[in-house]
């Protein structure tokens, strides 16, 4: 009777102690910040434990690991309080999984993968995708993609280059080729050289706009106040592309953007070059998926796309846009509903939210 009245009285303390509602909600952030004791079960536990709930009079948190170890109880089985928290885990399994992908000939196969760490083909898969946003096998690619950007930029063949980069089918290559590099090849070894780029500048409530566009659509719409250094960015973009400009032909196009940017609830009915890796174009759709008016954290970007683990690569991804308003990163906030991360400066950010949220 007197250890139930100990315990007890211990209740209204842990209930106020906000690391409690930590515990309750298994906030894996909290590992290793803090462990705590259940007097019932014998066992000391991290705040993200999956085991069933425990009553909070029979609770004891402790500020390290060796203060829980004192009390003579037992590691718990299922949330192994002793080792790496399981996102570090997962995240040394992953790196591994990168290294064999990127160090093999070919491809390794997921049931290779798994076996080489140990693990089940299931539960790898889920792990890779997400923390990197993509499966093993489009990983691959995409590493194998990069190796044949900077091979294509020195002296290496076309062909030499997509053979020592592991891709087994030039033919399989040059399906995927435009939208990994947005163009051929050839013509991506050349920088770009013989491609047309046609744009233009026009004026929208954000200030000055210059859009672009190659034969396969619209490439970069890009804004500013200064003409002269949009028409400097878009030749960093393209630089050995040959830019048209002053095109009447063109001036359309950008009838339809600046348009677009006055009234975004009439969408932009225009085709898109849009060129990145696999992981960007994945985030990039995500986001072309969030209607006008709406807004979404980069952690919610990162759930849709499959990869919960990958926030930061999905602000990178926001960042690598080219193409503003059509690929609508400025919906994309912080967390806590904070604007801030927009290319083309915070205060137009807030300001197409604004008119967005207006219409």
């Amino acid at each position: 009777m007197i250890s139930q009245d100990k315990h007890s009285d211990r209740k209204p303390a842990i209930l106020a102690d906000p690391r409690w509602a930590r515990i309750v909600a298994r906030d894996k952030s909290a590992d290793g910040l803090f462990w705590y004791t259940v007097d019932t079960t014998g066992i000391y536990c991290r705040p993200s434990c999956p085991s069933r709930g425990c009553n909070p009079r029979n609770v004891t948190i402790h500020d390290t690991l060796e203060s829980a170890r004192r009390t003579g109880f037992r590691p718990c089985k299922r949330c192994k309080p002793d080792g790496p928290a399981a996102e570090v885990a997962q995240a040394g399994m992953v790196t591994r999984a990168c290294r064999l992908i990127e160090t093999s000939e070919t491809v390794p196969s997921l049931t290779e993968l798994a076996d080489a760490l140990g693990v089940s083909p299931g539960h790898f898969h889920r792990i890779f995708k997400a923390h990197t946003g993509l499966t093993p096998r489009a990983y691959g690619a995409a590493y194998r993609t990069r190796r044949v950007r900077e091979a294509l930029a020195g002296e290496t063949s076309v062909t030499e280059a997509i053979y020592d980069a592991g891709f087994n089918s030039s033919g399989r290559f040059y399906e995927a080729s435009n939208a990994m590099l947005g163009m051929t090849p050839s013509r991506f070894r050349d920088g770009g050289a013989k491609e047309e780029i046609r744009f233009a500048l026009g004026e929208t409530m954000l200030g000055t706009i210059l859009v672009a566009s190659s034969a396969r659509g619209v490439a970069a719409i890009l804004l500013g106040d200064d003409p002269d250094a949009l028409a400097r960015d878009l030749q960093d973009r393209f630089p050995k592309a040959a830019l048209i400009g002053a095109d009447a032909a063109y001036e359309a196009v950008v009838a339809s953007v600046v348009g677009f940017v006055e009234a975004p609830q009439m969408g932009l009915d225009l085709p898109l070059d849009v060129r990145g890796t696999a992981f960007q174009q994945r985030v990039w759709q995500a986001l072309r998926d969030i209607p006008a008016g709406q807004t979404v954290s980069y952690s919610d970007v990162a759930a849709r796309i499959g990869a919960p683990a990958a926030t930061r690569a999905v602000a990178g991804a926001c960042a690598a846009n080219r193409l503003a308003i059509a690929i609508p990163c400025h919906r994309v906030v912080r967390n806590d509903g904070a604007i801030s991360g927009y290319a083309w400066g915070v205060e137009r950010k807030r300001k197409l939210l604004a008119r967005e949220a207006a219409t």
